[in-house]
């Protein structure tokens, strides 16, 4: 089937199914990647830290042009304070991801620590948790942008779809090295080839369910827009500021991951500008 009808029929199938679709390929994205370890027990790190780096860069991009300057320019057409909605959904953004990333450690205990689990088992856990946390505003953005491409009266926004469908191709580039970020280390540490790609494309699995949950929000609070559209920047950003741009310096290749980072950025902008 030719791109252009693969494309035509996309975007007939209503907000809800193209976030829900959106969501998979990002996930099948990271699951392909989790699957490497099935060939391969270890990568090399200098790669992985580019590619962290790259996809710390797709992410600020993708914060900016797909969804804070969407957000800018609604606000200008409704006639609210432009700076308002940006700096209200960005800064509660930011809080969310703070507060959950600070409640994450106390999970296991706060479960119960099931009996004869191994320090190597609660390691694991808390590693597919943490990366799964960081999934959700992805997907929340994908269903949120779809949302928005879709006005009152049923049309479609050409800019909105399009700004859409990049942001869904740069979070699909950039979760590759997030599935291989999750995998390898567990079958570094003896886990087996089948478990460490359980647990990778695991940590994706979220990505359809909160793209479909972020859609269907802003269909029935059309309002909120423009507040939902800078949540999803600022928890994406916290995600680069906190995990992110750290790993991919952490065994001081700072220069490599500095040059990966601005390369994802310019990746994720022409994206933007391409389809948006």
């Amino acid at each position: 089937m030719p791109l252009q009808s693969v494309m035509e029929w996309f975007r007939d199938v209503g907000p809800l199914w193209q976030a829900t679709l959106a969501g998979c390929f990002t996930w099948g994205v990271t699951a392909l990647a989790a699957s490497g370890v099935l060939l391969r027990r270890s990568f090399p790190r200098t790669l992985l830290d580019a590619m962290l780096g790259f996809a710390a860069g797709v992410m600020i991009a993708a914060s900016f042009w797909s969804l804070l300057l969407p957000s800018i320019k609604m606000t200008e057409a409704q006639g609210m304070p432009v700076w308002l909605p940006a700096a209200v959904g960005f800064s509660l953004g930011i809080t969310f991801l703070w507060a959950t990333s600070r409640i994450l450690p106390h999970i296991p205990r706060l479960l119960g620590k099931p009996a004869g689990l191994s320090k190597q088992s609660e390691r694991t856990s808390l590693l597919v948790l943490a990366v799964t946390l960081h999934n959700i505003p992805e997907g929340l953005a994908i269903g949120i942008l779809f949302g928005a491409a879709t006005t009152a009266t049923g049309a479609t926004d050409p800019a909105l779809f399009g700004a859409a469908v990049a942001l869904t191709l740069g979070l699909g580039i950039q979760n590759f090295p997030e599935g291989v970020a999750v995998a390898l280390p567990l079958r570094q540490a003896g886990v087996g080839p089948l478990r460490c790609f359980w647990y990778g494309q695991l940590s994706a699995i979220v990505e359809p369910m909160a793209a479909a949950l972020g859609a269907m929000a802003v269909l029935r609070l059309r309002s909120l827009l423009p507040f939902a559209l800078a949540f999803a920047a600022g928890a994406m950003i916290y995600v680069v500021v906190e995990h992110l741009i750290p790993e991919s310096q952490a065994r001081g290749k700072k220069g490599l991951a500095t040059v990966a980072t601005a390369f994802g950025f310019l990746v994720m902008m022409i994206l933007d500008l391409v389809f948006g």
